[in-house]
């Protein structure tokens, strides 16, 4: 979801864009937005400003925004985790598992956010604009 918001922002050119057409663009209720973009403008990728006929754009060009940028500002949790519950020490799997795992999950996560940083925002809203979905349709 952040990153369609930032693409909508990115195909808009600087104009300001309201939670309302975000959400709408989204899909989804403006509060969801308006929290999302707490999160990205925490991260200084957007600004906003409040009041009517307000709203938010990009913070910095579309081609100085990565999508592990845009992963790390919204994503609180961890996508490779091990169960809290630990496990029964006298296994000799359970004894090491987590340690492994550990080890496994954190290397995929690094790879993971290796792989979103070589793609830019910019990438992603020239993509959109030349499989022509935004041409046919207005956005906003």
């Amino acid at each position: 979801m952040a990153v369609h918001v930032l693409a909508v922002l990115a195909y808009k050119e600087g104009d300001r864009v309201t939670s309302a057409l975000l959400a709408g663009s989204v899909n989804t209720n403006p509060v969801i937005i308006r929290r999302l973009l707490l999160a990205l403008q925490r991260a200084k990728l957007v600004e906003t400003c409040k009041g009517a006929g307000l709203g938010s754009r990009l913070n910095r060009s579309p081609g100085r925004i990565n999508l592990a940028e845009i992963y790390r500002a919204v994503e609180n949790s961890e996508p490779f985790a091990t169960p809290s519950r630990k496990p029964n020490a006298a296994c000799p799997v359970g004894n090491c598992i987590r340690e492994t795992l550990d080890r496994v999950f954190a290397s995929a996560q690094e790879a993971l956010e290796r792989d979103l940083e070589k793609t830019t925002l910019a990438a992603v809203i020239g993509e959109v604009k030349a499989a022509g979905a935004c041409g046919r349709k207005k956005v906003g």
